[in-house]
């Protein structure tokens, strides 16, 4: 019957010999699998078992004997080609063949076919070459189709996965990996890479955690590279597999014995640390006894000595009222001097943290009244004029009495020491009530000598002081530590020859929580 369809040319050959057995083996023989619009449709020869004719009727072919039977229009044969070097079969065909029909000499399509046969050979060589290279990988590498089929396979996959060639090509890459079933698949589907990779149209990458056959935990990185066709669709997918379980297992260990060697060297850093901690600690108290013992020894010896002068003035008799005015003279130096040794005492005890600070109400106004009152005496000694301004409505703040008192008093006395090469001065004392961040603010002016620029830094720091054979540097330390226990803040400005200001802020409310409650009541 004659095939009706035009588009497509009938390919006839002439000649059964190794030549025309060669040709069918290694074309096509169905068009519409191909890229062609030709297929192979019949062979003659008068031998009925020469190569060709046998293997063209076993791939389906139209045979006969007579070539002169492939003119019959019932075949539509479009094409012959002459495979026969006999030159009067050329002649023949040439004087009777239909206008119709096209040939193909041999001696033509011998110089075609010996040039495809050499491209072949190369092209076989190549793809021996890289299978070769291919199977020498030892990552796992398949060729998979946009249908999910797996098409090749390199060796590595083979042995180590326990498969053969023939039992793997054609299957889905999906039941490689999972067990068949429909829900594993769909658990597969939704997490795939090659889903991915379509979906943004560029090479993808993943590690997947899997469980080998002995049940301990692999894993996988997965690499898979699209192959595009010419029309945009993906032709196939080429996915590369490494396992990683012993590089990720070298890489934990390596973080480990890391974290170990950090671990350690923390905590030699820590022991040197403490060490030198301690050392500066062990440093400082033997500064700060040293320190002590000069401080109160000189109070100590002056009231020692003035204690002597006053029995030998009383031993001698006949007291004059000139020895009074001196009693009472001595008597005042040694006021100072009992306050000045109560006082670093008092800062030695608030330094070392051995009080407890216990909160209750405090009225800032009044413990500010009776402060003065208590240091009325050194006031008027040094000619100290004060001028105070208190807001009457600045409303009781929660802390401790007692500390408080002992920063005022504190800066107070800073005040006098600072203006007293001046034969006195004004100390302007300033409390109100900051509605806003809801504080008390508590500002002590001076018109001292002032604080050298260079020394504001370390005003605040422990065994900081200018007072050479005064204090021990603690006064204005201790100040600032219990200030910032109550949650407020401390600070100064000063002005050499002017003016010298230090700013308390407090706030109202403290969290009694961690402190026992029952402080004095003002």
């Amino acid at each position: 019957m004659a095939d009706t369809n035009s588009s497509i040319i009938n390919i006839a050959i002439i000649g059964g010999g190794a030549y025309c057995k060669d040709l069918l083996e290694k074309t096509t023989m169905d068009y519409r699998q191909s890229d062609v619009n030709a297929r192979m449709a019949a062979v003659a020869d008068p031998d009925p078992q020469s190569p060709g004719i046998l293997t063209a009727k076993k791939l389906g072919l139209i045979t006969v004997r007579d070539y002169h039977e492939l003119y019959d229009p019932v075949y539509n044969i479009n094409l012959l080609i002459i495979l026969t070097p006999d030159e009067e079969v050329l002649e023949d065909i040439l004087k009777t063949k239909p206008t119709s029909i096209r040939i193909q000499s041999y001696h033509v399509f011998n110089i075609f076919w010996k040039a495809i046969s050499v491209e072949e050979r190369k092209l076989r060589e190549r793809t021996k070459e890289m299978e070769t290279i291919l199977n020498g990988i030892q990552d796992f590498i398949l060729v998979i189709s946009p249908e999910r089929e797996v098409v090749d396979v390199n060796e590595a996959f083979l042995s180590k996965m326990g498969y053969t060639r023939e039992n793997l090509i054609g299957r889905k890459c999906y039941e490689v990996f999972h067990e068949v079933s429909r829900n594993q698949y769909e658990i597969c589907d939704s997490n795939c890479p090659l889903t991915k990779v379509v979906q943004d149209k560029k090479p993808g990458q993943i590690v997947l955690n899997q469980v080998d056959r002995t049940g301990e935990p692999r894993y996988i990185e997965v690499t898979i590279h699209p192959i595009w066709e010419k029309n945009g669709k993906i032709s196939k997918f080429i996915e590369i597999s490494r396992d990683i379980t012993v590089r990720l297992k070298e890489e934990e260990e390596i973080t480990r014995r890391l974290e170990m060697m950090v671990e350690e060297r923390t905590r030699q850093l820590q022991e040197t640390h403490n060490k030198l901690l301690h050392q500066d600690k062990m440093a400082s108290l033997g500064k700060l006894a040293a320190s002590v013992v000069h401080e109160i020894n000189n109070p100590i010896a002056g009231i020692l000595n003035l204690i002597m002068l006053i029995k030998r003035i009383i031993q001698d008799g006949n007291l004059e009222e000139k020895d009074v005015a001196k009693f009472n003279q001595y008597l005042d130096l040694m006021e100072t001097e009992t306050r000045r040794t109560s006082r670093i005492v008092s800062n030695l005890l608030a330094f070392s943290r051995q009080s407890k600070m216990e909160l209750g109400r405090v009225n800032i106004n009044q413990l500010m009244e009776r402060i003065l009152i208590l240091n009325s005496n050194l006031l008027k000694l040094h000619d100290i004029r004060v001028e105070k301004t208190m807001d009457p409505d600045t409303p009781d703040l929660i802390g401790s009495e007692d500390q408080l008192q002992q920063v005022f008093m504190n800066l107070i006395s800073n005040a006098v020491e600072s203006m007293e090469p001046f034969g006195g001065g004004v100390l302007k004392i300033d409390i109100t009530h900051s509605l806003k961040d809801d504080k008390v603010l508590v500002r002590f002016t001076d018109t001292g000598g002032g604080i050298p620029k260079e020394n504001l830094p370390n005003l605040f720091e422990p065994f900081f002081t200018t007072k050479k054979g005064k204090g021990v540097g603690l006064g204005l330390s201790v100040a600032y530590g219990i200030i910032q226990d109550h949650g407020g803040t401390i600070d100064v400005e000063s002005r050499r020859n002017q003016k010298t200001t230090f700013s308390i802020s407090i706030p109202i409310r403290q969290d009694l929580s961690e402190s026992k409650r029952g402080g004095r009541s003002s």
